[in-house]
């Protein structure tokens, strides 16, 4: 059997061309023939690429959908985000442990099927949810349980399920993504003109990228372009993790198209040869449709050699599926992610634009900013600039979720209220409203006058809006909670002060908690944004800041009376330690 199963892992490493920078892929392929990935089978990986084995071992131990213990082989994960717990997937839960006679973590006893928790997996707008072997499951209530694992037990489609469907749900359409494209017309254009001039298009429509950062996207493509190396990339983040995000999930879906128009042309003006589609594993069950794209694409001339017709233009797309990680929308991470490492992200700088994807220059660009590059190219830089704002050109994708009566996707121009906003997802009675997911910050009401735009409200799209019926400080610290699971680990400010930061917020919550632990939630918060690595850690405090911001009465609701109650003192009982410490060093040297 040992022997067997080497041989299946050779294969698989020779699929890959013995390639050390594909160890995701190959990790993948072998974790979907075994089942899992054993101590035995990382050692076989390791050394059919002549690798030690503590690089394989570190680099799966990073990802929640690679498992290193045998699981069943179908694998429910019901997501467990904000939102989902808002629409009753607690109580979906506790029915899918009923039925199958397990809890979450666990196996049923026959070994067929295995019970787990995911985050986000970007169906917020049709919560609850959940992955089933990868299939997406929607719209589920605790009575549909017993029916979707019957179904699993006597192994029929999934597919045939009537709760396996995903609703595209875009509630308003805009001029740039959605709208109708003709294919080529924005690469026939870009390649009429030089690489310098395409640039030029894009720096005349001001775009910004729409991942929240809002870096010009001209500036960035041109730094790409100028700098040194052997050979240039170009790299679509597609791995959308923000809890309450979904926009990609849409444009993935409906307007692949103008995806991968956009991803050619950001080639043709960076000088990159090779394209990658870094995809998150929960949307894996989109991987053939883009593929049949990409193929087509190729059949048109739109990809591969001569593209267009035009002598020496080489360009081609890959998807590289990711395993289940937020840190690897972070742009570093994902790029280490790609080279078949762990999500980490790297200290900067060097930026990817000067020392990317395996050590070259590399445009690390959002989907939805690849999608408004090819409008541009399309209908010009010009047309572009004159929507939106001075500061925030073009429209922005919205995913709207939460307590709302027409959750979706809402492609809007830059500048709306988030008031307007409200109304137009059939919103009443709002609480408060997150803008740009966990990461983003919670606005009061005395706020919704705001508009939504990189001067005044910035956001990678995520809108959960919460009735005044919820209980709001829960949801923050269930946010905070994906924090300290989702950190890397790298950085003490992060790793640590996360939990710190749970800890504090779970003793206000249960109604233990003083004036002075509010101070010290604020202390802790601001050393964890200031003191963290990377963009993880320095927007991880802001469910809390944000809200002791705008809600203080809120915590003040759930404190004690008391002014003050002495606390234990961290600084004081180290410094007691060490000291403690030093008499006994000075004890033994005598």
């Amino acid at each position: 059997m040992a022997e067997n199963q080497a041989s299946v892992i050779r294969q698989i490493v020779d699929q890959f061309g013995k390639d050390r920078s594909r160890l995701m892929n190959i990790v993948r392929a072998v974790h979907v023939k075994l089942g899992y990935l054993s101590e035995e089978s990382i050692g076989q990986i390791a050394e059919a690429l002549g690798i030690h084995r503590v690089e394989v071992r570190d680099m799966v131990s990073f990802y929640a959908f690679l498992s290193r213990k045998p699981t069943g082989k179908t694998v429910i994960r019901l997501c467990n985000a904000v939102v989902e717990r808002m629409k009753g997937a607690d109580q979906v839960g506790e029915a899918f442990k009923k039925a199958l006679g397990i809890s979450f973590g666990q196996t049923t006893p026959d070994g067929k099927v295995t019970l787990e928790h995911t985050s986000c997996i970007g169906l917020s707008d049709q919560a609850p949810n959940a992955l089933v072997n990868g299939v997406p499951i929607t719209n589920l209530s605790p009575k549909d349980v017993p029916m979707i694992v019957k179904a699993i037990r006597d192994g029929e489609d999934l597919l045939n399920l009537p709760q396996a469907e995903v609703d595209l749900n875009v509630r308003k359409t805009g001029d740039v993504i959605f709208a109708p494209m003709e294919r080529g017309a924005a690469l026939r254009k870009a390649i009429s003109i030089t690489p310098e001039g395409v640039i030029n298009e894009i720096n005349k429509a001001r775009l910004r990228g729409r991942g929240g950062a809002g870096f010009p996207t001209a500036m960035k493509w041109d730094f790409c372009r100028k700098a040194q190396g052997e050979a240039h990339y170009l790299v679509c983040n597609a791995d959308e993790g923000e809890p309450g995000t979904f926009k990609d999930r849409a444009i993935l879906s409906e307007c692949a198209d103008l995806l991968f128009e956009g991803m050619t042309l950001a080639g043709y003006a960076i000088g990159a040869k090779e394209g990658i589609l870094y995809l998150r594993a929960e949307y894996e069950y989109m991987l053939s449709k883009l593929e049949r794209m990409l193929a087509k694409r190729r059949h048109l001339g739109l990809l591969g050699e001569n593209i267009c017709g035009l002598e020496g233009f080489t360009f081609d797309i890959r998807i590289q599926m990711g395993a289940g990680a937020y840190i690897c929308g972070e742009e570093s991470a994902l790029i280490e992610s790609a080279e078949g490492k762990r999500g980490a992200p790297r200290d900067r700088p060097p930026f990817p634009v000067q020392v990317g994807y395996m050590g070259q220059p590399t445009s690390v660009n959002n989907v939805e900013t690849l999608c408004c590059a090819a409008r541009i190219l399309e209908k010009g830089g010009e047309w572009f600039s004159k929507i939106g704002t001075k500061d925030s050109t073009g429209t922005k994708l919205l995913s709207i979720s939460g307590d709302c009566e027409h959750p979706g996707i809402y492609e809007v121009e830059y500048g709306i209220t988030v008031a307007k906003m409200l109304a137009m997802a059939g919103a009443e009675d709002t609480q408060a409203v997150q803008v740009g997911g966990p990461s983003g910050r919670c606005l009061a009401p005395k706020d919704f006058g705001r508009g939504i735009s990189f001067e005044d409200l910035p956001t990678g799209g995520s809108i959960i809006i919460f009735g005044k019926n919820r209980d709001l400080l829960e949801c923050m610290r269930q946010f905070t909670e994906f924090f300290v699971e989702e950190s890397c680990g790298w950085c003490a400010p992060c790793r640590v002060g996360t939990t710190l930061l749970l800890k504090k917020l779970e003793k206000v919550l249960e109604g233990h908690g003083t004036r002075r632990d509010l101070e010290e939630l604020e202390s802790i918060g601001k050393t964890v944004k200031t003191m963290s690595r990377c963009g993880l850690g320095q927007t991880a405090a802001n469910p809390v800041l944000t809200t002791l911001s705008g809600f203080a009465g809120l915590y003040e609701a759930r404190i004690k009376s008391e002014d003050y109650i002495p606390s234990f003192d961290l600084e004081k009982a180290m410094e007691a330690g060490l000291k403690a410490a030093n008499r006994t060093l000075e004890g033994v040297h005598a």
